[in-house]
């Protein structure tokens, strides 16, 4: 892939009004605190709040260069049939758009093309193949090609798939020649199924972005707590947790910290994508992952059953 990727990204689902509203101004400052912290790879979709964040991380970033920003196809954001209203997924905005699946090679074109006049560029440096958990054929079949032409066209600079699963990824990289994978939570200090795609990925030098590395959030403090994949952590979960945290602490580290600093252990990883939805949480990310981890607490945790080992 003719794209160097840098060690750490910043995720535009919070600036979309992920669960809750996000004031513009907020969203501009955490934005800015991110280019400030040096971070230089700036990921999205039209999914994040129906195209907010898609249209509020366009005009962050107009006039800057320098950075790679990545964006993804698959929904297609449409008039909603039932009229104006609150949006029924995740995100806390209202309007005349729903999404829409599609992931022919149309579909990925027109997918493309407006995502493009949301974040008021030319072009993008990454475009994903968002979700097709139920679709896992046809993204192959007609997403994938549809993308490589537009790399070929020079639309796009590298291609890839983002998911929550590590099984469908795993069919792009053997059956396509896509450049990238975003994987979300499936390599983190709770949650290492994800390796045998890891593997794949740095046998064929495919690089992967890793999302989701506290798990939604009960890896993002020290004393865990909250979700796991975003539905109620449950209790053997939150028991092994705070083993993790108990064991964190004897060497001078945070469980955010660790979670952090995990992923990039394997080789295939180049990268942690993060997403905030304030100033002060991308600050306190950047302070975390500016300190190094004892290569000593990798080594009891692995000892302890509690990690695999790194590739």
């Amino acid at each position: 892939m003719a794209i160097d990727l840098p060690r750490h990204g910043f995720g535009g689902a919070p600036i979309g009004n992920l669960y809750d509203e996000v004031a513009e101004e907020q969203a501009r400052a955490t934005v800015d605190a991110a280019w400030d912290s040096g971070v230089r790879l700036y990921d999205t979709a039209p999914h994040y709040g129906l195209g907010l964040s898609e249209r509020r991380l366009g005009a962050a970033l107009a006039g800057r260069s320098g950075y790679l920003l990545s964006t993804k196809v698959g929904r297609l954001l449409r008039p909603k049939a039932s009229g104006p209203g609150h949006d029924d997924d995740i995100f806390d905005v209202s309007g005349e758009l729903e999404r829409v699946w599609d992931f022919s090679a149309a579909g990925v074109r027109a997918s493309l093309d407006e995502s493009l006049e949301r974040l008021g560029l030319p072009s993008v440096d990454i475009a994903l193949i968002h979700d097709p958990d139920n679709h896992v054929d046809q993204a192959i079949g007609e997403a994938y090609p549809a993308l490589a032409e537009l790399r070929a066209d020079g639309r796009v600079r590298a291609i890839g798939v983002g998911m929550n699963q590590w099984q469908a990824p795993l069919r792009f990289v053997q059956e396509t020649g896509i450049d990238v994978v975003m994987l979300a939570g499936r390599y983190t200090l709770l949650d290492q199924s994800g390796l045998p795609l890891l593997d794949e990925c740095a046998k064929r030098g495919v690089k992967v972005l890793a999302a989701g590395v506290f798990n939604s959030g009960i890896l993002a403090t020290h004393e865990p707590s909250g979700t796991y994949d975003y539905v109620p952590a449950p209790p053997h979960l939150l028991e092994r947790a705070r083993r993790i945290a108990g064991i964190c602490e004897r060497h001078g580290v945070t469980l955010p910290h660790a979670a952090l600093a995990f992923p990039l252990r394997h080789e295939a990883i180049t990268t942690i994508v993060l997403g905030a939805r304030t100033p002060e949480e991308v600050r306190r990310n950047a302070d975390l992952w500016s300190r190094p981890v004892p290569e000593e607490l990798w080594a009891e945790l692995e000892g302890e059953g509690l990690l695999a080992a790194a590739r």
